[in-house]
């Protein structure tokens, strides 16, 4: 597409809390189309956050959502190619993206974890990215600190 930018597609609020942000989450949890599956086991997931962090000021919706503002990156590496070297120059990253990479490195690293069930792992995964550890957090610490590193490269941005 040369001349315009697609449109924005809208997302509805999910049937349980109303909330966009979930859907979007949902909508990458999904495996083969399979939504309600996905939300079931989203849903699932926070009742078992719920039941393990007996937190009584925080729903298990804002622990989900702190969990996500803990693993999202505020900037990555892109590489670059100057002359005939390859640089790997940091870049902020952009808000819309940034929900998407903390959104798929969650899932990923839920997956990843060994398990009964999807909404167990999730759980899991959740609960460690809201304490701060876990294999999400990792990744976003990571490339945090590549990022640190080439610093010195940052007037390649493009």
């Amino acid at each position: 597409m040369r001349k315009s930018k697609p449109k924005k597609q809208i997302l509805l609020p999910d049937p349980k809390f109303g909330d966009v942000s979930v859907t979007r989450f949902v909508n990458d949890l999904m495996l083969n189309g399979k939504k309600s599956k996905a939300f079931k086991t989203f849903y699932k997931a926070l009742d078992l956050v719920d039941q393990k962090i007996n937190e009584n000021d925080l729903t298990p919706l804002e622990i989900w959502k702190k969990a996500l503002e803990n693993i999202t990156p505020g900037v990555e590496v892109k590489s670059r190619r100057v002359g005939g070297a390859t640089f790997q120059v940091p870049m902020e990253v952009r808000p819309e993206r940034k929900i998407s990479i903390g959104n798929k490195n969650l899932i990923e690293f839920a997956r990843k974890r060994s398990g009964r069930s999807m909404s167990e792992k999730l759980a899991a995964e959740i609960i460690a990215a809201y304490k701060e550890e876990g294999g999400a957090f990792k990744k976003k610490e990571d490339t945090h600190r590549m990022a640190e590193a080439n610093r010195a490269f940052a007037y390649f941005r493009f």
